[in-house]
C-alpha cells in the first residue's frame, strides 16, 4: 500500500461521510487540522480546537481594538480607549492575549490596494517632476493601521512598559506562528526609533542610587550573577564606576548597564574585580578601564542595538573624569565555546601534526587522541597545569573559534558579534580566568579580553565588513 493510499484510508476513517480514497476528503481534512485566520474566526459561530477566544470576543476585541485605532478620534481619546484594553490584557490567558496578536498582525496591516496603486504611480513617475510626490504616495501606502495602534498604546500611562512586555511574550512564538511576523516587525521597528539614542540619557548608578534601581541590577545581572547586598554595593563602590541607559517613559529602569573596574594592566580573571574583600584601587591614578559585565534588561527591544552607543559614551565620559586612563578593555566570557567545540573537535584534531598528535593522544591516553577522550579531559581543566598538551589544545581551539568562527557572515559567539560589532579585537585568552559553575560549563573557565583601541575602532569595524576578524598577535599564533 502507498503511502497516499494509507493516508487517505486514515482520513476516511475519521471522515465517516467521506468517501475511501477520495482526494477531496483528504484536502479538506488537512484544510480543516490547519489553524484558522482570524478572518475565518470573525465569520465563524463557534470556536474550534484550541481557539482561546471565541468569535462573539474575537470580534468584541477587534472592535475595541479599531476604536483604538480610529483616525477620527484624538491621541488623547485613543491612548484612553487604550488603558480599556490594556486592563482586559492583564486579565487574560497566555492563549487569549496571543488571539490578540494575531487580531493585531492579520487585522491591521496596510491597504493592499492603495500599496499597488501607490507602486504602479511610483514606477510609472521615475525620471518624471512626479518621482518625490510618488515616493511621499507610496510611504503613506505602506503605513498600517497597526502603526496607528501601536502608536496609541504607548500613549496610554504605563503603555510603553505594555509594549515592551507584549513583545517579550511574542518573541518565542515566532517560530512556531508565522502569522505574528508582521507585528513583530511594527513593534521592533517602532522601538528602533522610540529608543534612539537622541532619547536616551546615561545615568551613573551608585550605591547612593534608589534601592528599588539597585534591586532591579541585581534582578537583570546577566554576566556575573549578583550573590548579595555586600556583592552590589562593592559593584557600586566609590572605586566602581556603573552606568545604564534610561527613557524618559521608563526612568527607574535602566534598558542596558555596564559594569566597570578600574586596574593598572588589563585583568585575567574576575574573581579579583569580585572579591568583596579587595582593597580599593584610585581611578585617578589608574591606566586601565575594565568592562567586566554589560547586561541588557528588556528583552522586548531585541534587535534594537544601543550596546555599542552605551560603550562609546562610557568610554568619553572616564576618560573625561579620569585623564590618565589609556586603555579600554573587556574581561568577557565565551559562552558558545563549549558547544561549538563539541561539534567541530574532530576536524581541529585532524589539523594537529604527527608531533602534536602523538603528544597530544599520550596525555589523553588515547593514540589517537578522539573527540571523547579530549572532552572527558577537559572535565577538570583548573587542574591541568600549563605545559599540558590538554591545556594547550583546548586554548588553540578557543583562538580558532574567536577568530575563525563564522555563521551567517558574522562571528558565531554572541559576545564576540557585540564586541567586534563595536570596533574591538580580540586580544587575548585568560586561563581559569572563571572558576564559576557557570564560567565552568560555558567554556571551561576560559575568558576573553577585547581591547577597545580608540584609534583603531573604524580600521577594525571594516576588517569586519570584509570577512576578516580582528585579533592581536597572541591569538594570531594560537590558532590553526
Amino acid at each position: 500500500m502507498s503511502t497516499p493510499d494509507w493516508i487517505n484510508r486514515s482520513i476516511a476513517k475519521l471522515l465517516p461521510n467521506a468517501k475511501k480514497g477520495d482526494p477531496l476528503a483528504s484536502s479538506k481534512a488537512r484544510a480543516a487540522s490547519l489553524p484558522r485566520s482570524t478572518g475565518q474566526r470573525l465569520e465563524a459561530t463557534l470556536r474550534r480546537g484550541q481557539e482561546a477566544l471565541s468569535p462573539r470576543v474575537l470580534r468584541r476585541t477587534l472592535v475595541e481594538l479599531q476604536g483604538i485605532a480610529d483616525p477620527q478620534v484624538s491621541e488623547v481619546e485613543g491612548g484612553r480607549r487604550a488603558m480599556g484594553v490594556i486592563q482586559w490584557y492583564a486579565r487574560t490567558t497566555p492563549e487569549q492575549r496571543r488571539d490578540a496578536w494575531l487580531l493585531m498582525s492579520e487585522q491591521f496591516g496596510p491597504d493592499a490596494k492603495k500599496v499597488s496603486a501607490a507602486r504602479e504611480q511610483y514606477d510609472a513617475a521615475q525620471g518624471t517632476g512626479d518621482e518625490g510626490s510618488a515616493e511621499i504616495r507610496l510611504r503613506r501606502a505602506f503605513v498600517s493601521p497597526r502603526t496607528r495602534l501601536l502608536k496609541r498604546f504607548a500613549v496610554a500611562p504605563q503603555g510603553m512598559r505594555f509594549l515592551l512586555e507584549l513583545r517579550s511574550e511574542l518573541l518565542p512564538q515566532l517560530k512556531t506562528d508565522k502569522r505574528l511576523v508582521a507585528l513583530d516587525a511594527e513593534l521592533e521597528g517602532l522601538f528602533s526609533t522610540w529608543f534612539d539614542l537622541a532619547f536616551l540619557e546615561l545615568r551613573r548608578i551608585s550605591w547612593d542610587s534608589p534601592a528599588s534601581l539597585i534591586e532591579k541590577l541585581m534582578h537583570y545581572e546577566a554576566v556575573h550573577d549578583i550573590r548579595s547586598w555586600a556583592d552590589v554595593k562593592n559593584r557600586l563602590d566609590s572605586d566602581r564606576r556603573c552606568y545604564g541607559f534610561f527613557h524618559p517613559n521608563l526612568p527607574d529602569e535602566p534598558l542596558i548597564f555596564i559594569e566597570v573596574a578600574f586596574t593598572q594592566a588589563m585583568a585575567d580573571g574576575i574573581t579579583p574585580l569580585l572579591d568583596e574583600g579587595a582593597a580599593s584601587v584610585d581611578p585617578a591614578s589608574s591606566s586601565t578601564a575594565i568592562f567586566y559585565s554589560i547586561s541588557n534588561t528588556q528583552r522586548g527591544l531585541r534587535g534594537v542595538s544601543f550596546g555599542d552607543s552605551l560603550i562609546k559614551r562610557v568610554v568619553e565620559t572616564l576618560h573625561e573624569e579620569f585623564p590618565k586612563l589609556r586603555h579600554f578593555a573587556t574581561l568577557s566570557p565565551i559562552p558558545g565555546l563549549r558547544g561549538w567545540l563539541g561539534k567541530n573537535a574532530a576536524g581541529l584534531l585532524d589539523k594537529l601534526d604527527d608531533k602534536e598528535r602523538l603528544e597530544l593522544g599520550q596525555a589523553l591516553g588515547s593514540t589517537p587522541p578522539s573527540t571523547q577522550s579530549l572532552l572527558t579531559a577537559l572535565e577538570a581543566p583548573l587542574a591541568l597545569p600549563a605545559s599540558s598538551p590538554v591545556r594547550q589544545m583546548l586554548l588553540r581551539c578557543a583562538a580558532h573559534y574567536l577568530a575563525q568562527g563564522w555563521g551567517n557572515g558574522k562571528p558565531l559567539d554572541a559576545v564576540a558579534r557585540f564586541h567586534l560589532g563595536n570596533g574591538a579585537r580580540v586580544e587575548r585568552l585568560n586561563w581559569g580566568a572563571d572558576p564559576s559553575a557557570k564560567g565552568l560549563k560555558q567554556s571551561w573557565g576560559l575568558m576573553v579580553n577585547y581591547l577597545y583601541d580608540l584609534k583603531r575602532l573604524d580600521k577594525h569595524r571594516a576588517l569586519l565588513a570584509q570577512g576578516t576578524i580582528p585579533v592581536s598577535g597572541d591569538i594570531e599564533s594560537l590558532h590553526f
